[in-house]
């Protein structure tokens, strides 16, 4: 299904992505990582992110905000990127936080990111793929390791994850795979 055309605000970019529950984890052991603690800002739809790199590049450090679209796959995103005292005053915003190490794995020729979850969220992995457009992006065949695509689920969006615990993500999870 084609997604109804997305009004796109003033400097903001479509992101076409589709998220898969990961059921057979590749060997992520050798492949250098991000780290990546997010603050889901409360009563709004802003994202404060610090990233960290396992090969010792500086840190970067974004402000985010997604819009609200009728497409599960394609939504306006705008970027920010700030100086680590800029995130400092940001990351003192109420909100509840992620924190992820994020992987890079190839298939097909384009980048699946691997996102394994830390905290309440621990043993939670999803993968996830963006494309140039959204006919592109649904004509792609999942990787191997790829499960059940939850491109359509909101309780696997950031911000819903950030809000729940281990308790709720296991009933989820489980819920799914009967």
């Amino acid at each position: 299904m084609m997604p109804a055309e997305i009004e796109t605000p003033k400097y903001a970019q479509i992101e076409n992505e589709r998220r898969f529950l990961v059921d057979r984890c590749p060997d992520l052991s050798q492949h250098d990582y991000r780290t990546i603690e997010d603050l889901y800002v409360t009563g709004s739809r802003l994202r404060a992110r610090a990233i960290t790199f396992s090969d010792a590049r500086p840190p970067e450090f974004k402000f985010c905000k997604k819009y609200p679209s009728d497409s599960t796959t394609s939504q306006p995103i705008v970027n920010i990127y700030l100086t680590a005292e800029e995130y400092e005053l940001l990351s003192k915003l109420p909100g509840n936080r992620v924190r992820k190490r994020r992987y890079r794995r190839e298939f097909e020729g384009l980048v699946y990111s691997i996102d394994v979850f830390e905290g309440a969220l621990s043993g939670l992995i999803l993968s996830e793929v963006e494309a140039g457009s959204a006919e592109t992006l649904m004509a792609l065949a999942p990787p191997p390791w790829s499960g059940l695509e939850i491109t359509d689920d909101a309780f696997f969006h950031g911000g819903t994850l950030a809000g729940i615990g281990a308790v709720e993500l296991q009933a989820k999870i489980s819920s799914l795979r009967r």
